[in-house]
């Protein structure tokens, strides 16, 4: 088995496949649209692993995302050296998005930095140290 994608919710269609594209390199499908459910959606595609399914509905409630709680807490995307995670992070910074931890070596062996999207969800920025 594998992966084939994940899905969140958003408010800013067009905002966060523009975010996933610009900063990710990713690609996107045509928008989908169910009118009869309010429905629109995108399918944002990356080099490898899943695809990112950008969704909005008109029902869907706004509840806050905090980083301690049930669910899934964040998504990671792997760089081939910790120069690529300063170098998306520092062009984050200074398009004016929020950087929620700065790049550092953790414990279990990564050089990550941890951004905000444009709907706050946490975004790490990964590379494995050999």
């Amino acid at each position: 088995m594998k992966i084939h994608h994940i899905a969140m919710w958003t408010f800013h269609l067009e905002e966060l496949r523009d975010f996933y594209i610009r900063y990710f390199n990713g690609t996107s499908n045509e928008k989908y649209i169910n009118d009869g459910k309010g429905f629109a959606s995108y399918f944002i595609s990356f080099e490898s692993g899943p695809d990112l399914e950008l969704m909005s509905r008109t029902d869907v409630q706004n509840i806050a995302i905090e980083e301690n709680r049930l669910g899934l807490p964040h998504l990671a995307f792997a760089f081939d050296s910790r120069e690529a995670v300063l170098t998306l992070t520092e062009q984050l910074r200074a398009d004016g998005h929020t950087i929620a931890s700065e790049p550092r070596t953790s414990g279990d062996g990564y050089f990550e930095s941890v951004i905000l999207d444009p709907d706050g969800n946490r975004i790490e920025c990964v590379c494995k140290i050999i």
